[in-house]
């Protein structure tokens, strides 16, 4: 059975960009964090099933809690970055993405010692023809990948016309490894995780996410807040970002152990050593 790539973008619930115009960043330090506790529950549920994950962490996150860092690191799971102010990539152009992932990969490298290789746009917000530039700029910081393209038509992210497997959109830039898709009577599903992964019956999920495998392996991520039905609830965002965050939390452990179960996982740059080395 192939390995796939098990990811965490480790993010707290009133970080998201289902609430961005609902709760200004100045306010982020005077809300209850309970993203150390839900990494610590997702890190307990990996160990019991002997897995490795990815760790995109928000530098935001680490300047706060850099113990959280290294208890990750030291079980084993790979560190990357999940650029530092949860910002959209094309909304803030070249210069400020420069600023924000070069201040996260430092900030995640000082908490471990250890080179940060990979990145993750937050809500998907690099696209081949929104942002050609970003690639270049990963390389010229440092990076070796992006998980940052989700090749499907949605109405906050996607690329569709992207590649499904890995490519080096930019010569001089990383190589991208896409999230998963799976190809049924001709429309790309997404299947890598997220709400559609709380939305749709398990055995549904499961059997895209097997559809998908048929042309290598696959990308899945998950957040900290997906476990957690009892965080607060935003009265005030749209009834659509609430229903997108809220929908399936309680479900969520459950259908994770089940997908640990289900098929084998491992670190993404373990999983697509090949591509990258290829890119370097």
């Amino acid at each position: 059975m192939d390995r796939h790539a098990l990811t965490v973008d480790v993010e707290d619930w009133f970080q998201v960009q289902a609430f961005a115009e609902v709760i200004p960043r100045l306010a982020w330090d005077t809300l209850p964090r309970r993203v150390v506790a839900n990494t610590d529950r997702i890190l307990d549920l990996f160990a019991a099933a002997g897995v490795h994950a990815t760790f995109f962490i928000l530098g935001w996150v680490a300047e706060r809690h850099p113990d959280l860092v290294r208890r990750i690191a030291a079980a084993g799971h790979e560190i990357a970055s999940h650029g530092y102010g949860h910002e959209l990539v094309h909304a803030i152009g070249p210069a400020r993405f420069r600023a924000d992932i070069r201040r996260a990969k430092a900030l995640l490298e000082d908490c471990t010692g250890a080179a940060v290789i990979g990145y993750r746009a937050p809500t998907f917000s690099i696209g081949t023809q929104r942002t050609p530039w970003a690639h270049a700029i990963l390389a010229e910081e440092g990076h070796a990948y992006s998980s940052s393209v989700y090749p499907i038509r949605h109405d906050l992210y996607g690329d569709p016309a992207s590649p499904q497997a890995p490519f080096r959109p930019d010569p001089s830039g990383v190589v991208e490894v896409p999230m998963s898709v799976a190809r049924v009577a001709g429309k790309a599903w997404p299947c890598s995780g997220g709400g559609w992964f709380r939305l749709f019956p398990y055995p549904l999920y499961r059997r895209l996410l097997s559809r998908a495998a048929q042309s290598g392996p696959v990308v899945f991520y998950t957040h900290p807040w997906e476990i957690d039905p009892a965080q607060p609830r935003v009265t005030a965002a749209p009834l659509r970002s609430r229903i997108r965050h809220y929908v399936g939390l309680r479900r969520t452990v459950c259908r994770l152990a089940c997908l640990l179960r289900d098929f084998r996982w491992d670190r993404l740059d373990r999983v697509f050593a090949g591509a990258i080395a290829e890119a370097r």
